[in-house]
């Protein structure tokens, strides 16, 4: 079942029916109608399996919509068959046939500022999944501080394992938080420092001082 503008007598897709705004920052949606169509469009156009928290958090982040509604909109979407799950150890939903039919026909009624922001954030979060999937921190608590694990994948291989020593537990999360931000550059400049290339780590260190 495909939600659209013209099923106004079903409470649940009464496109009038407005939103909370709480959260939601100026030029957002507050229609649960368009957050409907905006998570089909997430679906449809990163075009891979996704759980809710990601979903709910790339329109979120952004200001687009309210937590509250998007999670309720994820559930009716789930409910009318627009989106369906296909990983149950992963907990992945993917848009249905119903679902990719919406995002088609229905994308233009939501701005391309909110689409394109909404995608961005996507892409973002899943690229931030995938980064902390293969490359893995590990805390634990010794005599005088904290030994911070840090294991680099380069896929199915470990290139990659040191530990470092923090005194408490707030500088460990730090050094965790900023790991993964750029293991693939850290990776880089232990390498040209290993093999006493200046180039390798000039390059390295330039790229991880942009985030300074």
């Amino acid at each position: 079942m495909a939600f659209n503008r013209d099923n106004e007598k079903n409470e649940e897709f009464d496109i009038n029916k407005n939103t909370f705004d709480e959260g939601v920052e100026l030029g957002g949606m507050r229609s649960k109608y368009e957050i409907r169509t905006l998570i089909c469009y997430l679906f449809h156009s990163v075009n891979k399996p996704m759980d809710k928290a990601l979903v709910v958090e790339a329109i979120q982040k952004k200001g687009l919509a309210n937590y509250f509604e998007i999670s309720s909109c994820f559930d009716d979407l789930i409910k009318h068959n627009n989106i369906e799950l296909v990983d149950e150890k992963e907990n992945l939903y993917f848009v249905t046939a119903n679902g990719e039919m919406v995002a088609k026909e229905l994308e233009r009624t939501i701005a391309t500022t909110v689409r394109e922001r909404a995608y961005a954030c996507a892409i973002e979060l899943l690229e931030q999944r995938r980064i902390e999937k293969e490359n893995t921190v590990t805390i634990s608590k010794i005599d005088n501080g904290y030994n911070v694990n840090f294991k680099i994948s380069g896929g199915s291989v470990e290139l990659m394992s040191f530990d470092l020593y923090a005194p408490d537990i707030n500088q460990a999360k730090l050094m965790r938080k900023n790991f993964y931000k750029c293991p693939a550059l850290i990776y880089k400049s232990i390498i040209g420092s290993l093999t006493r290339n200046k180039e390798l780590v000039s390059e390295s260190l330039l790229e991880i001082a942009k985030d300074f």
